[in-house]
């Protein structure tokens, strides 16, 4: 099924936005996108674009590197992030087409 909402003609498919909720459904990754969110986009090696390294979110909240790794491969799936490998590190940020996507779902 999909929703057509009038803003920009854009077309919201209520499986990608199933997707969505199952993918923040789980605490833990609601809490890693709410941190990859607030940090803001990866650009350069900035102390910023360190907090969205794979190997800081798991140091943040305690979780082994393969137990981040499927949480954002879930969030990856869902559309809500993105991930950049540069040389060994793995840098992560959000997806703002998504965002807005579902703004337009919500005020339809």
């Amino acid at each position: 099924m999909t929703v057509e909402v009038s803003n920009k003609d854009t077309r919201v498919d209520a499986a990608a936005i199933s997707e969505i909720f199952r993918a923040l459904g789980d605490p833990t990754r609601l809490a890693i996108y709410e941190l990859v969110r607030t940090v803001g986009p990866a650009e350069g090696h900035t102390n910023a674009d360190l907090a969205n390294s794979v190997s800081q979110i798991a140091r943040e909240f305690d979780l082994s590197l393969s137990t981040v790794s499927h949480h954002l491969k879930e969030l990856r799936r869902a559309g809500l992030i993105r991930c950049e490998r540069r040389g060994q590190f793995v840098y992560c940020s959000t997806d703002r087409r998504i965002l807005e996507q579902l703004e337009a779902f919500f005020r339809r």
